[in-house]
């Protein structure tokens, strides 16, 4: 019994001698390190989707948490076998690296989509124009947003055109205002008509009497006048304010015969616009 008890006693010896202990350690570590990640990330998922964050960034930062969280837990499972950590430091920037060159744009789009969603300068539902593309934000993700066109296009743009382009977001107020340039000729009754386009515009239904419509004259041409006509509504109104505001200037033209002759556009060096009637 006593040779029994002494052999057990020398294989836990050459067990622990051998690098056992280490083993069940780091086992432990390990078991102990998930069931860890497991609770905080179920934690963070939780507070995450309960707070103002939109979906698409409680989903970001629960990605970055659980891969901070998994990279740490290998570093210290691998620290506990004795391993040092500088070397596994370094070839994880190592890699980290070569991955960014690689991926550099698509790393600048990232960057820009964290940005997006953090910011907001839009969401989901807003008309908005980007990189000359018009149209209703249908998705923002952390590499592109898509947005639906008018013409029912869907158009997908990289984050990092996004910002990098001249951004117009349209459903950021709740009022927009109409702008229509026209031309009248001299011969017709300038006043009259003004007056009528403002009453007409005022008993449109889609368009806000206050602010009140208005149309002014902007500059005088050769034989033309340069009228814009003014008017406000509300988001969800615009695209029928826009084209009533369209229908009743081509009527009250036709009305008072006030259609101009025939005209070009010459454009100077300095990118202004001339009327220049012919």
């Amino acid at each position: 019994m006593d040779q029994f008890i002494q052999a057990v006693k020398d294989y836990f010896s050459r067990f622990a001698y051998d690098g056992g202990l280490a083993i069940v350690r780091t086992v432990a570590f390990l078991l102990l390190g998930l069931a860890i990640v497991r609770i905080v990330c179920l934690i963070t998922r939780r507070v995450a989707l309960k707070s103002r964050l939109d979906k698409a960034a409680a989903t970001f930062v629960i990605s970055v948490i659980t891969v901070v969280l998994y990279i740490a837990l290998v570093i210290v499972v691998v620290s506990s076998l004795g391993v040092s950590t500088a070397g596994i430091i370094a070839a994880f920037s190592a890699v980290a690296l070569a991955v960014a060159l690689a991926l550099k744009d698509s790393l600048a789009s990232l960057a820009n989509g964290v940005i997006i969603i953090f910011t907001k300068p839009f969401k989901k539902g807003d008309i908005v124009m980007i990189n000359g593309q018009e149209g209703t934000v249908q998705d923002i993700r952390l590499f592109n947003t898509k947005i639906l066109t008018f013409n029912n296009e869907e158009v997908i743009i990289p984050n990092s055109d996004v910002l990098s382009e001249t951004l117009i977001n349209e459903s950021n107020r709740p009022l927009r205002r109409v702008e229509i340039a026209f031309y009248v000729s001299y011969s017709a009754d300038a006043v009259s008509l003004r007056a009528e386009m403002e009453k007409l515009l005022a008993e449109n239904e889609n368009i806000l009497q206050s602010p009140a419509p208005r149309v002014v004259f902007d500059s005088f041409g050769e034989s033309t006048v340069r009228c814009t006509a003014y008017a406000w509504a509300a988001i969800d109104s615009y695209t029928p304010a826009k084209l009533a505001t369209r229908d009743i200037i081509y009527a009250t033209l036709k009305k008072f015969g006030a259609e101009p002759s025939s005209r070009k556009f010459n454009v100077n060096v300095l990118g202004t616009k001339e009327d220049k009637d012919v």
